[in-house]
This record gives C-alpha cells, structure tokens and sequence, in this order.
C-alpha cells in the first residue's frame, strides 16, 4: 500500500523544528512533481506552504474542490518520528494528526490529476499547531485564490463527516499576587495558587455546563503555568494559559468578559478560531457520505462533531463550505498516537470517488455551478 509507505515518509520527519518542516515541505513537493503534478511553494510567517492544482482548468467554470492538509505536529519525543507498524495500526507522532490523512490525500491528487471536470485543489500548511494569532499559511492561500465550492480538510475523524467543530479562544492570563519570604508564606498572597483557583473558576463558570447536538460540554484545558522565581519567596506573579473550546452557538465575547471579571488578573487573547458549522443537507456533504461504504457509509457517516477547532474556518470565513474528514485512529498529541492503516486506502478512494461523483451531482443540481 502505497499510502502506508508514504505516511511512514511523512512521520519520519520531525515536523515539530523549523528544519524537519522544511525538510518535509521540499519531500512533499518532489513527491508531487515526480508524479508529474506541478506544485508552487512559498514561505508565510517563515514556514512554507504549498499548493498544486490538478484536473479541469480554470477556464470554462467547472466545480472546484479544496483537498486541505497540514504537515506540521505538535513536540513529540525523538522515538515518536521513527514509525512502528502493530497489525493494522501505524505508530508515530502525526500519524492520525494528520500525516495519515496528508498522505491518503497525496494519492488522490494523484488519482486525480488526469480526470477534467473538476477541478482540484491540493493545498499544505506548515502551521495548523501553532499557537498564532498572526494570519496563518491557510488564510493566506485563501487570499491567493485557492478557495472553491467545497474544502476538505483531513483531519481525524474515523472516516466520518465533521459538520462541526469547536472554536477556540486560548488565553494567557496573569495573575497577581504579593511576595514575602518562604518562611512566612501567611505574609505575603502566593500567585501559584491563585492561579490555580483561576482556572478552577473558569472550569466552574455557567457556559461550561452547557450542551448542544453533538458535544456534550466545552474543552477547558490548563496547558502552561509560570510562576516564581525562587524556592525561598513567595511568587507575586504567574501566568497561566488556558485552551477554552467553545460550543456552536456560544458566544466567546461573553465568556472572554467573564474571565476578565475574575479578581487580580490580566487577560491576552494568544488564538481565536470560530467554530466550524456547515449544514448536514449541504449537496457536497451528501455527495461524500454516498461514496463512503460499509459501517461510514450514508447519513450516519455525518455525525462527527470534533472538540479540536482546524483550519477549516479559514475556507468557511471565505464564503466555502468544508468539512473536516480524515482515516481511522487515535491518540493525536498523546504518547502513542496511531492510524489505521486499512482506513488509508478506504480514505484515499473515498476522496477520488467524491470527487469523480460531482459531475453527476451538479447536473442534477444546476446551482450547484460555479457562477
């Protein structure tokens, strides 16, 4: 399987330095164009991106899809880039977040280059994990012109259809307190602890109790504390920053103005991502769970809501419907993260069918046309 020797190219790269990116980046590329598909690199934010088009032309106006993929991980330990194979699953940081996914969509492109009544295309990221505020790689292809009627982008999702996702505010909150010797702790106000209380009353707030179709409550997560500077005094300062994943439907400036009213503290907005939200009768949605087979095919295979926020709003913001889809797995940024290396195949020919099954769909459905 084709897919499997080149997700395990992919996770051998140590996409979490500036050096394994670009090394993967230039690996992608060659990948691409000894396949004879054309591909346009550049640098945004000093990470590369990349973007290939393959298919129809641009010119008369045919049906266009996005196929969206990032190569960048989050840390891992070195044994995490050198990938193990244990009966289906394929080991490795990145496998199921998303080197996987990347490489199941490389070979459509692939599949798909000499097909021309749609026209695809592939594009790469190098910054989906960051924790940026600034425009990321995604927005800035959008800018370029890579948009089209619908986007994929592949994320894990079990081989189901992510109609929704979660937006993310990530905040680096401040907190202060009073110094004093260690020996007399009751003298001075120990800002360790009361950060901690912070974030347990930000767990503790009204909106993460609520609930909606497809997630049963928020994400609120304490991922970095920094505090003190000597064992002997009591910290007068620390910063805590919290990954807040909110519902469709809640609205963030609210729960920002919450966090704001907690005492002694300051509060910086780091990340803010809307949620994803596209309809389940949209005609590219149905159109892809009708060429999925077995237990993922059909209606069911729209269930998914993701609790991670992706990219994907930089096509949504830009007026095109997507959806996250991505192969079977798991443990994405935990220890032992793995795909399925069947689902690679099954994901590979469920995004060439889609794509060959929308000519059909857009004659039945005439507004389906790009104007």
């Amino acid at each position: 399987m084709q897919e499997q020797a080149l997700a395990e190219r992919l996770i051998s790269y140590e996409t979490d330095t500036p050096e394994g990116i670009r090394a993967c980046a230039g690996f992608v590329k060659g990948w691409l164009e000894a396949r004879d598909v054309e591909v346009k690199d550049g640098t945004h934010n000093e990470r590369p991106v990349l973007a290939a088009s393959v298919g129809a032309g641009a010119d008369p106006p045919v049906p266009t899809v996005v196929l969206h993929g990032h190569l960048d991980v989050v840390p891992g330990f070195p044994e995490q880039f050198q990938p193990r194979v244990e009966g289906d699953r394929l080991y490795g940081r990145g496998a199921y977040d998303m080197k996987g996914g990347l490489a199941g969509m490389m070979c459509a492109v692939r599949d798909l280059a000499e097909q021309k009544a749609v026209r695809v295309h592939f594009v790469c990221v190098a910054d989906e994990e960051a924790d940026t505020l600034d425009a990321r790689g995604s927005d800035y292809l959008v800018e370029r012109g890579y948009v089209g009627d619908f986007a994929i982008t592949g994320e894990p999702t079990d081989l189901h259809i992510g109609v929704q996702s979660k937006g993310v505010i990530a905040l680096r909150i401040t907190v202060g307190g009073k110094s004093a010797h260690g020996s007399t702790p009751w003298l001075g106000d120990n800002a360790v602890l009361k950060a901690i209380d912070v974030f347990r009353q930000i767990a503790a707030m009204p909106f993460a109790r609520e609930s909606s179709e497809l997630f049963d409550r928020p994400s609120i997560s304490l991922g970095r504390v920094i505090g003190g500077d000597a064992f002997n005094k009591v910290p007068d300062c620390c910063v805590i920053d919290v990954d807040i994943r909110y519902l469709p439907g809640q609205d963030p400036r609210r729960i920002l103005d919450d966090v704001e009213a907690l005492a002694d503290t300051e509060v910086e907005v780091v990340v803010h991502r809307e949620p994803a939200v596209v309809p389940r009768d949209n005609p590219y949605v149905t159109a892809l769970a009708e060429v999925l087979s077995g237990e993922h095919s059909g209606p069911e295979a729209i269930s998914v809501g993701r609790d991670g926020a992706s990219d994907i709003v930089s096509f949504l913001d830009a007026g095109v419907p997507g959806v996250e889809f991505g192969p079977i797995g798991a443990g994405h940024h935990g220890p032992e993260e793995w795909v399925s290396i069947g689902s690679l195949e099954r994901y590979r020919v469920a995004l060439v069918d889609f794509v060959n099954a929308i000519p059909a769909r857009v004659e039945s459905t005439p507004h389906l046309r790009i104007a």
